[in-house]
């Protein structure tokens, strides 16, 4: 049975002959599985089938456990480094006062310097929906409150059903 990781170690590799690399890394050429296997227990290490791809597979005499440990802390340390972008939502409608207006173009700045993408919708009911340039109005409004140069319009303008809504970017990266 193959390892979770779908590495194959000692027994579980099942081919005639193998591409042997030892411990420190040096090419010990094409050998039997059986000798590259006595080979490992003697210095009590474990084969491990690295390329298995290759012709004949690559395999590696090192001590398993602590291979794994590395394998998993390097995927750890680049989960660490991944940063998880969010999508913030502003909704409104078109008839918005200014005050509000001021408000909602605040929190877009703020969402703005955290570093997240953040959606403007406007949000048309009844009869509004026969005057879909005031959306672009408010859209145009927000844009002009908003410090020049802290964002980039990833995606412009543009109706979706009842909604109107455009996308913004962080340019602080």
């Amino acid at each position: 049975m193959a390892d979770v990781k779908g590495l194959r170690i000692n027994e579980q590799i099942r081919v005639r002959e193998v591409r042997l690399i030892d411990e420190e890394g040096g090419q010990n050429g094409i050998i039997p599985t059986r000798e590259a296997l006595e080979i490992a227990k003697d210095r009590d290490l474990d084969l491990v089938e690295v390329s298995p791809n290759a012709n004949p597979p690559v395999c590696k005499i090192l001590d398993y456990g602590k291979y794994r440990f590395e394998q998993e802390k390097r995927l750890r340390d680049s989960r660490k480094n991944q940063k998880v972008l969010k999508i913030k939502e502003i909704r409104m409608q078109p008839k918005i006062g200014s005050g509000d207006l001021d408000t909602k173009a605040k929190h877009v700045q703020e969402f703005l310097n955290e570093g997240d993408k953040v959606k403007v919708t406007i949000r048309f009911r009844g009869r509004e929906l026969a005057h879909t340039e005031l959306g672009y109005d408010v859209l145009n409004e927000v844009l002009k409150r908003l410090q020049e140069g802290s964002y980039a319009i990833e995606k412009p303008a543009a109706m979706e059903g009842r909604f109107m809504s455009m996308t913004l970017n962080s340019k602080a990266k």
